[in-house]
């Protein structure tokens, strides 16, 4: 793998819709897999039903939800959103946007776009 791998629900409308929107304005050169497809580790899918991740091209680093997504901002090649990817990943800020992120998953069929396809359900 020479490139990061963003991970999402392909199941879930609104996270497809968000993941086009990172293609098309945010980072066109990555690629992005639903986790439904397989090849994940049983702890990488059990994520990913959750919470967008990135992959990075060495295998050996993974970031989850606004980590993720802050990662994405920054490997922008667009300068625009680099100074949110790095408010993101520090301070109050990435406090707060989990806090968010968090929140917008959980309600994430309710999202313009969303199912009942999306809703995350607990486990078990």
């Amino acid at each position: 793998m020479s490139t990061p791998v963003l991970v999402f629900d392909g199941d879930c409308a609104f996270c497809s819709s968000c993941v086009e929107f990172a293609l098309r304005h945010v980072v066109p050169d990555i690629v992005a897999v639903p986790f439904q497809d397989g090849g994940l580790s049983d702890e990488l899918a059990s994520r990913a039903q959750n919470e967008v991740l990135v992959l990075h091209p060495d295998g050996r680093r993974v970031w989850g939800g606004i980590d993720a997504v802050a990662v994405l901002l920054l490997a922008s090649p667009r300068r625009v959103w680099r100074p949110l990817g790095l408010l993101l990943r520090t301070g109050p800020l990435r406090s707060v946007g989990a806090v968010a992120y968090r929140w917008v998953a959980a309600n994430r069929h309710r999202m313009p776009g969303g199912t009942a396809a999306c809703r995350i359900r607990p486990p078990g």
